[in-house]
C-alpha cells in the first residue's frame, strides 16, 4: 500500500493484510439512488436535476460523505447485509486488481496513452459501465469521479499492518479515485484526496462495500 515516488501522505509503502470484502462493480449510479431518495424522503444532491449530471447510469455525484453513509444504512436495511463504505486500504487493493505495485489499474503506462482519453469526460461524468475493468473486473477504478471512503484522511501509521483505517477522529475525510473535472482525469492507484464530510461536489460519489459474509457478525 502507498507509492514512494509520489506525494508525501501515500508513504510509507508497506505491506498489510485485509480480511475478505466484496466491494460493487461500479458506484452507485442516479437511477439506483433515486429509488433511495424516494423510500426515504433524504435530501437530494444540490446539483440532482442538472443534465449534464442526471443520466440514470451516471454515477451519482455531489453527495456528501454523510449522504454516502446513508444510503449504505439505507441499502444494509432493506438488504438485511452490513453494506458500508469501503477503507482506504480496501479501495487500493481493489483498484490495483491484483498488479502490485503498478502506478495504475493497467499498469505504469500514462493515463494519456490510454484509448480515447483526449475524448472522455469533456463536460461530465460516463456511465458507470463504460471503460475497461481491471483485473478484478472492477470499472471505474482511479477514473471519472473521486469515491468517498470510510476512513478520515491523515498520515499513515506505519506500524498498522492487518485492516488498517483513518484516524480515529478527524476534519476531513478521505477519497480515492480520479475526477472528470480535473486536468488528469485517471489517477494512480496510491493517490489520495480528502475534503469535508459535508461538502457537494460535482466530481464526488462512491461505491458500496461489504464484509466478509463468512464473518461472524461482531467481526464484519
Amino acid at each position: 500500500m502507498g507509492c514512494e515516488a509520489a506525494a508525501d501522505d501515500e508513504k510509507p509503502v508497506r505491506r498489510i493484510r485485509l480480511d475478505a470484502f466484496e466491494l460493487a462493480l461500479c458506484p452507485v449510479t442516479n437511477a439506483e439512488y433515486a429509488r433511495f431518495l424516494e423510500s426515504t424522503g433524504h435530501s437530494p444532491p444540490p446539483t440532482w436535476n442538472d443534465p449534464i449530471l442526471s443520466g440514470g447510469e451516471q454515477p451519482v455525484v455531489s453527495v456528501s460523505w454523510f449522504d454516502a453513509v446513508a444510503y449504505c444504512d439505507w441499502i444494509a436495511s432493506e438488504t438485511g447485509r452490513a453494506f458500508r463504505l469501503p477503507t482506504e486500504a480496501e479501495w487500493e487493493y481493489a483498484a490495483r486488481g491484483g498488479l502490485e505495485g503498478a502506478l495504475y489499474p493497467w499498469g505504469d503506462d500514462p493515463p494519456q496513452t490510454r484509448a480515447g482519453y483526449a475524448t472522455r469526460w469533456l463536460d461530465r461524468p460516463e456511465p458507470v459501465h463504460s471503460g475497461t475493468p481491471n483485473g478484478y473486473g472492477l470499472l471505474g477504478m482511479c477514473a471519472n469521479i473521486h469515491e468517498w471512503c470510510s476512513d478520515w484522511y491523515g498520515p499513515y501509521a506505519a506500524s498498522a499492518a492487518e485492516n488498517p483505517h483513518g484516524p480515529a477522529t478527524g476534519t476531513r475525510r478521505a477519497s480515492r479515485g480520479g475526477s472528470w473535472r480535473h486536468q488528469i482525469r485517471m489517477s494512480r492507484c496510491a493517490a489520495r484526496s480528502s475534503i469535508p464530510p459535508g461538502f457537494h461536489y460535482a466530481d464526488y460519489g462512491f461505491r458500496i462495500a461489504l464484509s466478509d459474509p463468512r464473518l461472524p457478525a461482531a467481526n464484519r
